[in-house]
């Protein structure tokens, strides 16, 4: 089952490379809950639909996935991405997705998103 889960998260992910939000909510469950931490929470594939069909026209990001694991009815996918913020200009962000799955159907997506720091500030923190 966990391979077959990870396929689906695959799919989720080449449909956010391209915007294709419809594609993505096939693999959801009708009460799926997507909670970006820190954020926001949408609950419901409409709601999911309204609040994407907001970012339409906008650039999607550009991400690797460096893992994902699966185990029962989980899987975690990782790694780094570079997406527009709010003010337009484009940043790095690092992410980390959970999502728990009921059958094969996506029921929970809790969405871990940290803008990095500039090139330097690491340093200049560390008083290097």
């Amino acid at each position: 089952m966990s391979e077959k889960l990870k396929a689906i998260i695959k799919d989720v992910n080449d449909a956010f490379t391209v915007n294709e939000v419809e594609r993505f909510l096939d693999h959801c469950s009708e009460d799926v809950v997507w909670r970006m931490v820190g954020e926001t929470t949408k609950t419901g594939r409409e709601s999911i639909r309204e609040w994407m069909s907001q970012m339409e026209g906008s650039e999607p990001p550009k991400f690797t996935v460096d893992e994902m694991i699966a185990e029962g009815n989980s899987v975690i996918c990782r790694g780094d991405m570079t997406m527009k913020g709010e003010d337009g200009v484009e940043g790095a962000y690092s992410y980390c997705d959970a999502y728990r799955f009921r059958g094969d159907k996506i029921v929970q997506l809790d969405s871990y998103v940290i803008k990095n720091k500039a090139e330097g500030e690491d340093q200049r923190a560390a008083g290097v």
